[in-house]
Parts: structure tokens; C-alpha cells; sequence
């Protein structure tokens, strides 16, 4: 039940970033989540989209470095501890977290949202998947928030 995240690879110089995002919107392309990291040089976007495949290729189509990730998406209750508990669960389950970043949206208030970028994506979803506590979201679920 992994998602699939776009890595796009910006020239770390003022308007760089705002060029992607104006392809983005010019093709109705919807961010569902962002990260970005930078150093000196360049940044890493990462971006969640509505529609990954028409994302990275128009990205492409426009002269952007971009690839795809798997990545997982859960939902968790927007509480205090909400987080702690998640991870509880990914350390059960020996799940080594590379990164991760949180969204909020939709109309479900009482609730966050979680990426995590994980050591083994298919291992990760095959031991979280057991647990029924866990909402691992698909990349229609994210087209519906």
C-alpha cells in the first residue's frame, strides 16, 4: 500500500522553486504533501501529488530532474502521543525510518497525515499491514483528501 512520491531535484537560486510549482498548477497537478532540504548548491522537492505519473511527467516535460519513490502514507490521530504511538509500532516491527514529514487536509480534522520513506518499503508494509490500528493510505485514497 505504498504511495509514490516525486523527488525533483531545483537549482538552489531564487524562483526555482516557484517555476515548479507554477507547472504544477498550470497542469492541475495537486500537492497533498511538501518537503524540501537544501544545501548550497541545490535542493531535494518532495512532493506527495493527486496524481504521481502525470506529475512526474510533466515535471520532466519541463526540464526538471524528477523520479519516484515508493513512500508510506498513514494516517494518524491529531492528539497528543498520536506520533509516539506510530513509531511504537514501526520500532515493534524493526522498521528503519530514512525520513519523514506530515500534511494535514480533507475534512477529517481529527486526523494527521505521515510520510515515511523507509529502508524497505515492502517489508515495512508487509509487518505494519498486520496491524489493525494502522490506516496506510493508498494514492487514491490521497487524490480523495
Amino acid at each position: 500500500m505504498s504511495v509514490m512520491q516525486i523527488s525533483v531535484f531545483l537549482e538552489n537560486k531564487p524562483g526555482t522553486l516557484k517555476k515548479m510549482t507554477s507547472v504544477l498548477a498550470a497542469n492541475k497537478i495537486d500537492m497533498r504533501a511538501t518537503s524540501l532540504a537544501e544545501t548550497k548548491d541545490f535542493g531535494i522537492a518532495r512532493l506527495v501529488v493527486d496524481d504521481a505519473l502525470a506529475a512526474v511527467n510533466t515535471l520532466k516535460e519541463n526540464n526538471f530532474v524528477a523520479s519516484l519513490t515508493p513512500v508510506l502514507a498513514i494516517e494518524i490521530p491529531d492528539e497528543m502521543g498520536g506520533l509516539d504511538n506510530l513509531l511504537t509500532v514501526f520500532d515493534e516491527a524493526k522498521v528503519n525510518i530514512e525520513y519523514m514529514y506530515a500534511f494535514s487536509g480533507g475534512s477529517n480534522k481529527d486526523h494527521a497525515y505521515m510520510i515515511f520513506r523507509v529502508s524497505d518499503t515492502k517489508n515495512a508494509e508487509a509487518r505494519l499491514a498486520a496491524n489493525k490500528s494502522l490506516k496506510m493510505l493508498t494514492q487514491e485514497d490521497l487524490a480523495q483528501i
